[in-house]
C-alpha cells in the first residue's frame, strides 16, 4: 500500500487510515467537511482511530458522527 503523506495528500472516505496516521490541518479538514464545524479531536476518538484495527477515514468520520450524536442525547 502506498504511504500517504498526511499533510499534503487528498484524503476521501476511501482513503485507508494507516499506522503512519497524524493530526494535520489536511485531517482537520477532512473532518470538518465530513462532520462539520463541531468537529473536535477528543482522547476517546484518537484512541479509537489509532486501535490499529482496519478502516478509512470515511468509517472515522461516520464514527465521529455517532458519537457526537450519543452525546448530544445525553
Amino acid at each position: 500500500m502506498k504511504s500517504i503523506d498526511w499533510h499534503a495528500d487528498p484524503i476521501s472516505r476511501a482513503t485507508v487510515v494507516t499506522k503512519s496516521y497524524r493530526n494535520t490541518q489536511n485531517v482537520r479538514r477532512f473532518f470538518i467537511k465530513e462532520c462539520g464545524g463541531a468537529f473536535r479531536f477528543d482522547r476517546s476518538f484518537m484512541a479509537w482511530l489509532k486501535d490499529g484495527m482496519d478502516k478509512t477515514m470515511g468509517d472515522a468520520a461516520d464514527e465521529w458522527r455517532r458519537r457526537d450524536a450519543e452525546k448530544r442525547k445525553a
